[in-house]
């Protein structure tokens, strides 16, 4: 506990942690709150799957594009602009889909919602990155925002599912606009512990490299990305997966408590972690973690229950946090300073795009073969994110080495 305190007398620091902590509560609640809000009010989990979908590609690829400019002219001036647009445009959906409008009508402002709705926890990581230069405060640092993510993903499923099923159907989307809207105004407008813009370290009159100029070329980078992705199939195919099983058993309404499960046992995984040094190499923990929710996924396939999908839940769920933390640490060592916000929006550019594959791809499946082939399509996914890093492994302690960071650095006790 002491190293969180330490980090949170920081100047500004919990401040920004916890209006951060606000703004992107709400995301947790879009991707069940569609699900259940058009399985409800249309009657099918595969355009409900793909619904969610095109929202997370839009935000993933919209992400991507909103970071880059926050790194060139700032996260107010960006961001702040972006929010509004991202909450009216959610308001929108829920208003067209309440007057069971044409499902295609959906689709417009799921699309503008999700371009527009950025990635609140990149930007907030970047402010702990200007906060403190000291690895072992940082290591902590994100530690802490994964914990609080998945503090979101714990409260988030279990609101979107007592609105959605004790209120309206679509109120489940209703509090995301709320929230986004004042973490918005309370995150950016905090100018003091807002990272400066910085010249691009490429600038000059010849032309840079393609490699510099994208992020996704840089070394390492890619493999860790495409890693993230996969872990984002698992959690999109994991939320409609749910769904369905509870569904068809006769106790939906235990679907966001199976996922607060999840969601829990995850966060409680990353505190702990956060709050320890560890000897053993960043890129073998990175490895490790994958691993472990590898087998954690397979385990999905014996769930017939909502008891045994707790048990396993709980299982995957202390996988996820640890296995994202060093995945945020290894992009914060390959990418320069000045790309910083960039690199880390890719994180979650490749979960959101991960989550609409998965959520997409589950949801045809469910809809073909029930529930048990939507647990079958999250062990897949699994499987993949495990034969990439494993693959890749060796690649990243390269690229770390480039970085002028050993990859066998053992990394020292926080605080």
């Amino acid at each position: 506990m002491r190293a969180y305190r330490e980090i949170l007398t920081l100047p500004g620091a919990w401040q920004f942690s916890a209006a951060g902590l606000l703004a992107r509560s709400g995301g947790a609640m879009m991707g069940l709150g569609m699900v259940l809000m058009v399985s409800a009010l249309y009657g099918s989990y595969g355009l409900a799957g793909a619904l969610a979908a095109s929202n997370a590609v839009a935000w993933a690829l919209g992400t991507a594009t909103l970071s880059n400019l926050v790194d060139r002219y700032g996260q107010r001036r960006v961001m702040y602009p972006a929010v509004i647009v991202s909450a009216s445009a959610l308001a929108l959906l829920v208003v067209f889909a309440v007057m069971q409008l044409p499902a295609w009508t959906l689709f417009p402002p799921a699309i503008v919602s999700g371009a527009t709705g950025g990635a609140p926890g990149a930007l907030v990581r970047a402010r702990w990155n200007h906060a403190t230069d000291d690895p072992d405060r940082l290591h902590t640092a994100y530690a802490l925002e994964s914990t609080l993510d998945e503090l979101t993903f714990v409260i988030g499923p279990v609101l979107a599912t007592a609105l959605s099923t004790g209120v309206h159907p679509a109120a489940g989307l209703i509090a995301p606009v709320v929230l986004a809207l004042l973490g918005a105004h309370l995150l950016y407008s905090q100018r003091s512990t807002e990272p400066p813009v910085l010249p691009r370290s490429y600038q000059g009159a010849e032309k840079p490299p393609l490699r510099s100029r994208l992020v996704l070329l840089m070394p390492g980078v890619g493999a860790v990305v495409a890693v993230n992705l996969l872990i984002g199939c698992v959690f999109g195919a994991i939320d409609v997966s749910v769904v369905a099983a509870a569904t068809q058993w006769g106790v939906r309404a235990s679907s966001g408590v199976v996922l607060a499960l999840f969601s829990l046992a995850s966060g409680l995984a990353g505190f702990y972690y956060g709050s320890r040094g560890w000897a053993s190499p960043l890129v073998s923990r990175f490895l490790w973690g994958v691993a472990a929710m590898f087998a954690a996924c397979l385990a999905l396939l014996i769930a017939d229950s909502v008891l045994l999908l707790c048990l396993v839940g709980l299982l995957v769920g202390l996988t996820v946090a640890p296995t994202l933390i060093n995945g945020n640490s290894l992009i914060g060592r390959l990418v320069t300073r000045d790309r910083l916000t960039e690199g880390l929006s890719w994180m979650g550019t490749g979960i959101g795009i991960g989550v609409a594959i998965g959520s997409s791809t589950s949801g045809q499946v469910i809809d073909l073969a029930g529930y048990h082939g939507g647990f079958v399509t999250v062990a897949g996914f699994a499987t993949l994110a495990a034969v990439i890093a494993l693959l890749g492994g060796r690649g990243l302690r390269r690229a770390l080495t480039l970085s002028r960071i050993p990859a066998d650095e053992p990394e020292s006790a926080p605080g």
